[in-house]
């Protein structure tokens, strides 16, 4: 399998291309990345696989780092997401990190790390950042952004590797599988699984009290048709009339407002 610097061959019908395909034929050096180009990709990617938990850790930073800055998305970016999906079901991933000193778990396991880049990354290229774009630089935007374009089209194959997990047996795997499936699942071709979504989200609401968790999935409900009334807690209203009152704020302050855009643009 062979790439070019703009795009990356779409999986076929059986899913996700094989990680080794994609980190042997990839041209990771012709890629734009954060701070050049991705001479440095392929090494760090294959260390996500290494049997040292600390190494992945290090690995994961250091590509993770590369490819991802301020919403932004680059060249390196598509393959890295579709790479990051590939393994997301290899042993040395779903097993756990366990340190050599500890009986348990690390902090945030490199599963989990790597579903929240996931879904990041599928938030910086949602709907409402499109339409954001839009508004700031035309209707060509997204035709202009290749990049964003290419990880839209490729959502459906990348939800493909994230649903198997949200059903996992562990609380935090489960609630990271939920974060990057709600924006994939934006994508046309997934709209019949987002019923699937709804009763995890409803699970989600029911247990956890991570406010970035509890908003994303309760925006995801009601920008679904769902009533979210009877979901919220004390905290989830409180949260949502402070922002009432803070986009009443700044629509009174009108042509008077000087602070720069009302919205940052995605990127």
């Amino acid at each position: 399998m062979t790439t070019n610097r703009r795009q990356t061959e779409k999986p076929g019908p059986d899913g996700l291309p094989r990680y080794q395909q994609l980190l042997n034929g990839t041209d990771w050096a012709s890629l734009a990345t954060v701070s050049g180009t991705g001479e440095s990709l392929p090494a760090a990617l294959a260390r996500l696989l290494d049997p040292d938990p600390a190494v992945r850790a290090d690995a994961a930073r250091d590509a993770l780092s590369e490819v991802t800055h301020q919403n932004t998305m680059y060249e390196a970016t598509v393959p890295v997401a579709l790479y990051i999906a590939a393994i997301l079901h290899h042993p040395r991933i779903t097993a756990g990190d366990f340190g050599f000193d500890t009986a348990g778990p690390s902090r945030r396991s490199t599963l989990v790390k790597l579903l929240a880049w996931l879904s990041d990354t599928a938030y910086d290229a949602d709907d409402e950042c499109v339409a954001i774009g839009e508004r700031h630089y035309g209707e060509g935007f997204l035709r202009e952004y290749e990049e964003m374009s290419a990880f839209r089209d490729l959502r459906p194959a990348i939800f493909s590797a994230v649903q198997p997990f949200l059903g996992h047996e562990s609380a935090e795997v489960r609630h990271a599988a939920l974060m990057a499936a709600i924006p994939l699942a934006e994508h046309p071709l997934l709209a019949g699984l987002r019923r699937e979504l709804v009763d995890h989200a409803h699970r989600l609401l029911a247990t956890s009290a991570d406010r970035y968790h509890r908003d994303r999935v309760l925006d995801a409900l009601k920008a679904w048709g769902h009533d979210i009334g009877d979901l919220e807690n004390t905290a989830d209203v409180a949260v949502r009339e402070r922002r009432a009152r803070l986009r009443a704020e700044r629509a009174s302050l009108g042509d008077g407002w000087s602070g720069g855009y009302s919205e940052d643009p995605p990127f």
